[in-house]
């Protein structure tokens, strides 16, 4: 009856971590740039559609929920090298931006990265305009882009880092954050400098980098981003034209943005904004994660912090990884379902590891931040391998009780990428 009862209770176990069906959108195919950071984008007039950008110029579309994908490549004349993030507006329309490589040639080329670029689709991903040219400033290079949506208005705008040029070790080269703005992503404003400090241009730690916006209903615009052990925050109140005199440092990031983690050729752990535009209790509230290494080189931690009042006062961290060992968690992700308030991070996982294998593991909160619980949401574990390039970020977008994680996985060197389609209702409550 003991023998019964133990192997019962780990039958239940084994259930319990492989609840989440797992699917494969994308895989490495010979001659072709691995998949690596995934971006993801439910429709927000059509959930049934949901849309996938994946390194390097991949764009993959699902009419089912997510169940069954189809892939194809994105085409510009500016190119396309990487860098996705998609996002949908309330309308339905898709925006998927992108480095460019107009010439072809990758960095080879002084025309690389001379700009971001936005494609529009207004059929659900199945076709995509040329694209939008943003922030071409030659010889300048412009990296790291993410875009934000008005909730109810067609009203959009995407923030990125400038380069005097990428990777100079010239210590006078500057590193900035720009902002640019759109009605309906066909025509941009010329881009405005709002970081106050500088960073270098060697894309680590004294970058000014990672810079995410977010756009409340009443139309005011927050971004964060990483710069020198410090995390900043700026706002604008009237649409992007003027912001805060003085950029807040909000943070302080340990260590830096630039993490060592065993198996990954490079890690960052730049932070992502996200923001409150539901109805819920918890309307208002801004939510701000990133990775750092406080806790030792080798305990990596997702850490939250949270603001009620327009980022006037952030709250103390809060640890998100439940774990009780040193272990890593990286590469977070957060987003909020704009229907309800439900908060959901995503992340990279070694609790249950003592080497490099991974898992990617979902926390969720249900009353604005105040409580989470976390759930291991891959079925497998993989192990990176440092030899290869595994990308900078995951991604994961929510809307009306449906959840969609993406992420990179890499097994023998080669990578492919994955969602789990998941309801809110099946989450513990």
């Amino acid at each position: 009856m003991k023998f019964l009862i133990a192997f019962l209770f780990l039958f239940i176990s084994v259930i319990s971590f492989s609840q989440f069906k797992n699917i494969k959108i994308a895989e490495q195919a010979d001659g072709l740039y691995p998949p690596v950071e995934p971006s993801i984008a439910i429709n927000k007039s059509n959930p049934k559609n949901i849309v996938a950008g994946i390194v390097l110029n991949r764009v993959a579309t699902s009419q089912d929920g997510g169940a069954t994908w189809n892939t194809t490549e994105l085409k510009s004349p500016f190119g396309v090298y990487g860098d996705p993030a998609l996002i949908s507006n309330h309308k339905g329309s898709l925006f998927y931006f992108h480095l460019s490589d107009p010439s072809g040639k990758g960095n080879t080329d002084e025309a690389w990265l001379d700009r971001i670029v936005c494609q529009r689709s207004d059929d659900e991903g199945q076709t995509w305009t040329d694209g939008v040219s943003i922030g071409y400033n030659p010889p300048k290079d412009q990296d790291k882009a993410w875009p934000a949506v008005h909730p109810k208005k067609h009203f959009m705008c995407v923030t990125w880092t400038q380069f005097d040029k990428y990777g100079s070790t010239d210590p006078e080269c500057q590193s900035k954050i720009m902002f640019s703005k759109s009605l309906n992503g066909t025509n941009w404003s010329k881009p405005t400098v709002i970081s106050q400090t500088a960073g270098d241009c060697l894309d680590k730690d004294s970058t000014a980098e990672g810079a995410v916006p977010v756009i409340s209903s009443d139309g005011k615009i927050y971004v964060a981003w990483a710069n020198r052990g410090n995390i900043y925050f700026d706002r604008s109140y009237d649409g992007g034209n003027t912001w805060l005199d003085n950029d807040l440092v909000i943070a302080k990031q340990e260590g830096g943005w630039n993490l060592t983690i065993p198996g990954i050729d490079r890690s960052n752990g730049l932070p992502v904004l996200a923001y409150d535009n539901s109805e819920g209790h918890f309307k208002g509230t801004m939510y701000m994660v990133w990775a750092d290494q406080k806790n030792g080189a080798d305990n990596t931690d997702i850490w939250l912090i949270r603001s009620r009042n327009r980022g006037d006062y952030w709250g103390n961290p809060q640890k998100i990884n439940q774990d009780t060992v040193r272990a890593h968690q990286f590469f977070p992700w957060v987003t909020v379902d704009q229907t309800n308030g439900n908060v959901y991070i995503l992340y990279y996982d070694r609790r249950d590891h003592t080497d490099n294998q991974t898992d990617v593991y979902l926390s969720y909160s249900t009353d604005g931040g105040n409580h989470f619980k976390e759930v291991k949401i891959s079925e497998d574990s993989f192990t990176p391998d440092a030899g290869h390039f595994f990308g900078d970020y995951l991604n994961i977008d929510a809307h009306a009780g449906l959840i969609a994680p993406i992420w990179t996985r890499m097994d023998n060197g080669r990578t492919s990428i994955w969602t789990s389609i998941i309801r809110a209702d099946e989450l513990k409550k």
